[in-house]
């Protein structure tokens, strides 16, 4: 019978185990005292009200009950507002992803210049500060209500996304690639096209499939504060108390995410 130890282990009487992840017993434990510390206190003083939750758990049934089953009666509304959400998501997700290539280059410290690498990575720094509703407040009191306000949004909040995992991919690539296309007098815009696009053309196509899902999701909630889209319709599906016509609107857009994701996944398939 085996029982797990090594030749080595055998004949020593040493038996191996895996180090701590920290190996000073005074900063580990003391790590656990401070995170179950702070765990208390932060539950201790939430200021739950334990006798509202339990007159709004049956209000929550009410909800779940009122949105079975899904209505489609009004596909024609239904439809007309994905088919808005659809374009904000894809044009925002053009945009985003056009605008985050060059960004991206900007950002990655071993393609770029120091001075150009602090530009591009405050640019993505500025784009991930905000949540998409903030910004979409924002833009329709810039720009009014409507597709416009949506589309500015979700373009901003690509750029953030894809320009940093992007400039991240940049910096792990194969350098010799890249050294192979220097020896033969290739220039920098060469080197780019031959040396990095290719090796990180497969990850850009899934980043930029994974932006569109997201988009679309997003789309739905920017719409609520009146960037566009289903979330408009989704908001006063809501407050008409149509529950069964809100729930057919969210079986859609999970539908469209399931098609999403098998699109995106073939798509890498080809391209790797």
């Amino acid at each position: 019978m085996t029982t797990g130890r090594t030749a080595t282990e055998m004949t020593s009487g040493r038996v191996w185990r895996k180090p701590p992840f920290i190996a000073n017993p005074w900063i580990r434990y003391g790590l656990i005292a401070v995170t179950l510390t702070y765990l208390y206190w932060a539950f201790s003083t939430l200021p739950f009200d334990w006798a509202r939750i339990s007159e709004g758990l049956p209000r929550a049934a009410k909800i779940f009950g009122g949105a079975f089953p899904p209505s489609f009666e009004r596909a024609g509304l239904l439809w007309t507002g994905f088919k808005e959400s659809f374009q904000i998501a894809f044009l925002a997700t053009l945009l985003g992803v056009f605008l985050s290539i060059p960004i991206a280059v900007m950002a990655a410290k071993n393609v770029a210049p120091k001075p150009v690498y602090l530009v591009g990575r405050a640019i993505i720094i500025i784009s991930r500060s905000f949540h998409p509703v903030i910004v979409a407040i924002l833009f329709v009191a810039a720009v009014g209500f409507g597709p416009m306000a949506g589309i500015l949004t979700l373009t901003l909040y690509s750029i953030g996304f894809v320009a940093k995992l992007l400039a991240e991919e940049i910096e792990e690539i194969d350098w010799g690639q890249v050294e192979a296309v220097r020896s033969v007098g290739a220039g920098y815009l060469k080197m780019l096209i031959y040396g990095v696009f290719p090796q990180i053309m497969p990850r850009q196509i899934g980043l930029s499939m994974y932006q569109l899902d997201s988009n679309l999701r997003a789309s739905a909630v920017v719409g609520i504060v009146g960037a566009g889209g289903i979330g408009g319709t989704l908001m006063n599906a809501f407050g008409r108390y149509d529950y069964d016509f809100a729930f057919a609107i969210l079986l859609m857009i999970i539908g469209i995410i399931l098609v999403s994701e098998g699109i995106s996944g073939w798509v890498r398939k080809k391209v790797w």
